[in-house]
């Protein structure tokens, strides 16, 4: 009964153009191009064919299709968006967007269509788009070396499903944009207070388990997705950034609004802007707010830091006592386990800033990196200069 919903759900989820705007050709070279389509009614901006701005990718996914992906370059670009687009467009009428984004936000883009859309093979559904982006999100480590912490996921509508699957899983993504986004797809239809087993996109439950900050941009007369979606995921996110509610807004045409890119502008700036440092504050923060509720309910002292540390067993390094890996998992305390995932960023973005010390094993891939040390020391260093502050 929950697969027969499910079904029925995702046709009325799912609507990509028919005939498709865009075709995919092979140029002598062998590299891929895209044309306007003969069969399709609707006009599009055709990219040059020489534009070495742009690639157009054809990129397997896990459950064997082969979607269509536009890489769009920015050479003064420090962060790259990965773009998932509503029910009714394919990348043939999104692509003057695209180009907008990529210069007025200087960051590099990459936008996909998801199975059954565009020149894409396969069927829609919200298994295979799942399976899209994860494909999408591998290509950008693999072909272009980007990493989750230079990456901002951006969902709009149902594009905001595959989103939040992909940012649950992606502890140190850079940011996260919402915009029009649902709470599930049942909740749009109708409702309801409980989530069932036939709905689909229960963004509702994988919102709380994105770590990074959170933009929401909704409409206030959206009458397709009504705004209470995107209050309600913007009020359940971990890290909310000051959201972007348009007043006479509707579902698709947000873009037009001058607040839209200016608001969006000034997220991706803060992005850039943000360091690892900030991020142990921002968890440091949240920690001492939730220890201070604990022991007002509880009715215990308050003290300037209660985590206990103990180190756990590494199996896998029987060789280096002096060294233990620690994985996120393994850690029991969860303001803890977030400091250990963000731990390898450190490094990166070279920590120096009072006794905090980046105690990092230079080794090769095999080498064990004692991050629990440097969870230590980082959170120790925060309690210290808290406690400065507050002489």
């Amino acid at each position: 009964m929950g697969c027969m919903f499910s079904h029925l759900a995702a046709k009325f989820a799912f609507f990509p153009p028919s005939p498709a705007t865009y075709e995919i050709k092979k140029r002598e070279d062998g590299k891929l191009t895209v044309v306007s389509s003969s069969s399709s009614n609707m006009s599009m901006p055709i990219p040059h064919p020489d534009d070495s701005s742009l690639d157009v990718l054809l990129i397997d996914t896990k459950r064997g299709n082969k979607i269509v992906a536009f890489y769009l370059r920015n050479p003064y670009a420090r962060l790259t968006l990965l773009y998932s687009h509503g029910n009714a467009a394919d990348l043939g009428q999104l692509y003057d967007l695209f180009v907008q984004l990529k210069v007025n936000l200087r960051v590099n883009l990459m936008g996909y269509d998801y199975s059954g859309y565009g020149a894409s093979t396969g069927k829609p559904s919200e298994s295979n788009t799942y399976a899209d982006i994860e494909a999408v999100y591998e290509c950008l480590e693999t072909e272009y070396g980007i990493s989750q912490e230079n990456l901002i996921l951006y969902g709009q509508s149902v594009g905001s499903g595959p989103t939040l699957h992909l940012a649950a899983k992606l502890p140190r993504l850079r940011g996260v944009v919402l915009h029009s986004a649902i709470l599930s797809g049942l909740r749009v239809l109708c409702h309801v207070k409980f989530t069932f087993c036939f709905d689909i996109y229960k963004n509702i439950n994988k919102i709380k388990k994105v770590k990074c900050p959170v933009l929401v941009i909704h409409g206030t007369e959206d009458d397709v997705v009504n705004w209470l979606h995107g209050n309600g995921l913007w009020k359940m996110a971990k890290d909310p950034y000051e959201p972007l509610w348009i007043k006479g807004g509707g579902h698709c045409n947000l873009e037009l609004y001058p607040d839209y890119i200016r608001h969006l502008c000034r997220f991706v700036q803060e992005m850039e802007n943000i360091t690892t440092e900030i991020r142990l504050k921002k968890i440091w923060q949240n920690l001492r707010l939730q220890k201070r509720s604990d022991s007002t309910s509880t009715g215990t002292s308050s003290r300037c830091c209660r985590i206990k540390f103990c180190r756990p067993k590494c199996p896998k390094c029987p060789e280096c006592p002096s060294l233990k890996c620690v994985n996120a998992q393994n850690v029991q305390d969860p303001v803890a386990a977030q400091i250990v995932s963000v731990g390898l960023v450190v490094a990166q973005e070279h920590i120096t800033a009072g006794s905090m010390e980046s105690r990092l094993v230079n080794a090769d891939e095999n080498a064990c990196i004692d991050r629990w040390n440097l969870a230590n020391i980082l959170l120790i260093s925060l309690c210290s200069s808290v406690g400065n502050k507050r002489k």
